[in-house]
């Protein structure tokens, strides 16, 4: 629907804030791919990558500040990947000092549901019906019947709490599903 002059200044301001945005328009009349500017993870120099997101549909809502992914949604970043069926981004917009209406995107919040499954490229997976990132606190909290796998060893629960910075996790039970570790043997040999 267009909306006059309005949408188009609107559209400008987007394009000119986000400059990794142009991508994802151009993306839009071929497919729905959308590289973003985001940085969530550092690499071992202290570099942060981009998070790179495809889905068969998108939806950027300017005034609610998310960007919604449906239809078999991948997330790859650094060490890591994600499929799920939903994934709902909030961004938060911040106004950089000392300079005029220059605004700077970050990541808030990421929120995966339906057959959420993460990899990284160290080894490891884990699985849940729903999985949201915080940004902040660098951590993942999965729900959703969520499993954490290393090798054959894997633990279970109500919710599964990854301190990625941290490098651990809290598994919780509840009364109906108790928190569950399965350690398999290892031989002496190695």
């Amino acid at each position: 629907m267009y909306q006059g002059p309005k949408m188009g200044f609107m559209i400008n301001r987007f394009l000119k804030a986000f400059p990794v945005f142009a991508l994802l328009f151009l993306h839009l009349l071929s497919g729905s791919a959308f590289t973003a500017g985001f940085n969530l993870a550092k690499d071992q120099e202290g570099k942060q990558g981009p998070l790179v997101i495809t889905s068969g549909t998108l939806e950027i809502d300017n005034e609610k500040k998310t960007v919604t992914f449906t239809e078999k949604v991948n997330a790859k970043i650094d060490d890591w990947v994600m499929d799920c069926s939903k994934m709902v981004l909030f961004y938060d917009q911040e106004t950089a000092k000392g300079a005029t209406k220059s605004e700077k995107m970050r990541v808030d919040k990421i929120i995966a549901t339906g057959d959420v499954r993460i990899l990284r490229s160290a080894g490891g997976e884990a699985a849940a019906e729903e999985a949201v990132f915080y940004q902040a606190d660098e951590k993942i909290i999965l729900t959703g019947n969520p499993v954490v796998r290393q090798g054959e060893d894997f633990v279970e629960g109500s919710r599964i709490t990854l301190f990625l910075k941290e490098n651990r996790s809290v598994v919780e039970g509840s009364k109906e599903q108790k928190a569950r570790a399965v350690i398999m043997p290892r031989s002496e040999a190695r």
